[in-house]
């Protein structure tokens, strides 16, 4: 895949592509170890290498001095509210030993980009409650928190149950 150069010739950003997702899931591990919830981490390569395949979300790699350092993980969503699109970061990590060099503002940089040459309106992502250091990234750039909402999901079981309540007209 091709490398997009940035100011910073020590600085690359590239594409992934299904290849890519044993490295995209090294990178959900380390994003899961830092987040304390590892165990939460259940993705196998080849769910990974379908998500990208079938483009269901996209990841992207941020280099330094020609090694991986940095990555996010996204997808497009669109909402009935605001009837808008947009991007909506999954997952996002910086290298701890690299964080201070500013590669992180060129990664969201870059996905900002991305969103506004698609035609998006909007960017968003979660962040835990207690990575301070990550809030205090995000409202530097000017994001803001949505706080009057908790997010929802079911798990593949209760996807099955809730399945079970709907039984279409024969």
């Amino acid at each position: 895949m091709e490398m997009i150069k940035t100011i910073d010739p020590r600085v690359m950003i590239r594409q992934a592509s299904g290849e890519d997702a044993a490295a995209v899931l090294g990178y959900m591990r380390k994003l899961g170890a830092y987040q304390k919830m590892s165990e939460a981490i259940t993705a196998t390569e080849p769910e990974i290498k379908r998500l990208l395949d079938e483009n269901l979300g996209a990841a992207i790699f941020g280099y330094y001095d020609a090694q991986i350092v940095s990555f996010a993980f996204y997808h497009r969503k669109a909402s009935a509210f605001s009837g808008r699109s947009g991007l909506y970061i999954d997952a996002f990590l910086v290298d701890a030993e690299i964080r201070h060099i500013g590669l992180g503002k060129i990664l969201m940089g870059y996905l900002c980009r991305l969103a506004l040459d698609q035609g998006d309106q909007f960017l968003e992502w979660g962040c835990l409650d207690w990575n301070t250091p990550a809030i205090e990234f995000y409202k530097n750039l000017g994001a803001y928190s949505v706080d009057d909402m908790t997010i929802y999901r079911f798990r593949p079981e209760h996807l099955q149950a809730g399945a079970l309540l709907f039984e279409p007209a024969r």
